[in-house]
């Protein structure tokens, strides 16, 4: 995230770093079918309903004001058993037993709204929630997209780029606060400084960037 760029940055629906991690539910189930995921935020829960559809035990994380309409969306699914509200989002995350970690998390938002070393603390916190050789799936706001026209922070080392979208951008999106937009190599070194092991990162057609890490 030119000219390509949709009316909705987030490009919600089912894209391809989400397929990845269905693909690797599905993977998983072949050796351990008691596959657990994190879906961070909740969104309409259409990702994760599809994870619960396939058999794993999910877990939807968003702001405690989203649980009433997460919640409403989990009974009408009809998939209570398999599914789960937790009142957490970025910067905080969910407090997991060490009984309970994630053989996948998927963090769809939210570490643009915040800088560069706040956002590698979060990483490295999903990380932890994760158990050893689970993923962590990633998508962020892009540096090369229709996000960064008149963006002053978009000449400014990642480590110090934290700054508001310009006035056409915010009415146009509605993001508001300072954000960091981030190119695949910035995603990258986030990923690695963080401790992960980086399986793959890519762009999107609209200049979003996703990355695929594991704990290990």
């Amino acid at each position: 995230m030119n000219a390509h760029l949709t009316a909705n940055p987030l490009e919600t629906g089912t894209d391809e770093l989400e397929r990845y991690a269905l693909e690797e539910c599905i993977k998983r189930q072949r050796v351990d079918h008691k596959v657990s995921v994190l879906v961070m935020p909740a969104g309409r829960c259409e990702l994760a309903t599809q994870f619960a559809r396939m058999g794993a035990q999910v877990t939807v994380a968003d702001r405690h004001e989203r649980k009433q309409d997460a919640e409403g969306r989990i009974l009408a699914a009809g998939l209570r058993d398999e599914m789960r509200f937790l009142s957490s989002a970025v910067p905080e995350l969910p407090a997991s037993p060490p009984d309970e970690l994630f053989d996948i998390i998927v963090l769809r938002r939210g570490l643009c709204s915040l800088p560069y070393d706040e956002a590698r603390r979060v990483v490295r916190s999903l990380l932890l929630h994760l158990k050893i050789g689970g993923k962590l799936y990633i998508s962020i706001l892009g540096l090369h997209s229709e996000l960064s026209e008149g963006y002053a922070g978009r000449d400014i080392e990642v480590e110090e780029r934290f700054t508001e979208l310009a006035p056409p951008m915010i009415k146009k999106y509605g993001i508001n606060g300072p954000v960091c937009l981030y190119s695949e190599r910035n995603l990258f070194m986030l990923l690695l400084e963080a401790g992960a092991s980086v399986l793959r990162t890519l762009t999107t057609t609209y200049g979003n960037v996703k990355g695929i890490a594991v704990r290990v």
